[in-house]
């Protein structure tokens, strides 16, 4: 089960993570509420590296893979997360110039039942993802953290119809996991993304519902999710 707080924009946001598998930090995620520039990015990271005990993923809407390329080395990301709708492209071209060792992570963006890239799914797989996170868009049209749930039973017909494993994106708190039970004893499934439920009415990460959360995933503990 690995879980992964996204989000983090300060050094007390990376402590507040502790006992997480994977902390994220946005970078090129125009409008995005944690969105760090370049030297922000970097200052982050570090505090990361530091903490040693969880992965960097840098998750981001770039396109471009030169960008990509180098806000993986000034971070030091060993994940790259591609939010959006990069093509295939930006997947093998980032997976032929990245540093060995990083593990590439496409989202697959559902509206309801259907996922928005459905025919690009085998194509995302032969460029070089790794791993496929699946996250809810809204009716608008809104991607990242929306806090908006998934259906279970269309996570898992999509999950049935590709061959990486996957984690899950999309309101999720403590009390999710018994309503994706089916979802978790999946074969492929990896673990979870959180983002809006580990944070206070400030907007920063809370240590305490980080806790909750992690026990709740990793132990069976039911939990409530926070208003």
């Amino acid at each position: 089960m690995i879980i992964k707080v996204c989000g983090a924009t300060t050094e007390q946001d990376v402590a507040s993570a502790a006992g997480a598998d994977l902390v994220g930090l946005w970078h090129a995620v125009p409008g995005g509420h944690a969105n760090l520039g370049l030297s922000r990015l970097i200052g982050v990271a570090a505090a990361v590296r530091r903490d040693r005990r969880a992965c960097l993923v840098l998750v981001t809407f770039e396109t471009d893979p030169g960008r990509l390329l180098e806000a993986v080395a000034v971070s030091g990301a060993s994940w790259v997360q591609l939010h959006g709708y990069q093509p295939p492209g930006t997947v093998r071209a980032l997976r032929r110039t990245a540093p060995r060792g990083t593990t590439l992570m496409k989202v697959l963006h559902m509206r309801g039942e259907q996922c928005q890239e459905q025919s690009l799914v085998e194509a995302y797989q032969r460029a070089g993802t790794d791993v496929f996170l699946i996250d809810a868009v809204t009716e608008d049209g809104c991607v990242g953290s929306t806090a908006s749930s998934l259906d279970p039973g269309a996570v898992l017909a999509l999950a049935d119809r590709v061959r990486l494993p996957f984690m899950l994106a999309g309101g999720l708190g403590p009390a999710s996991r018994e309503r994706l039970r089916d979802v978790v004893a999946h074969p492929r499934f990896l673990g979870i993304d959180v983002d809006s439920a580990i944070r206070g009415s400030d907007g920063r990460i809370r240590r305490d519902r980080v806790r909750d959360l992690l026990h709740a995933w990793r132990e069976g503990r039911n939990g409530g999710d926070p208003v």
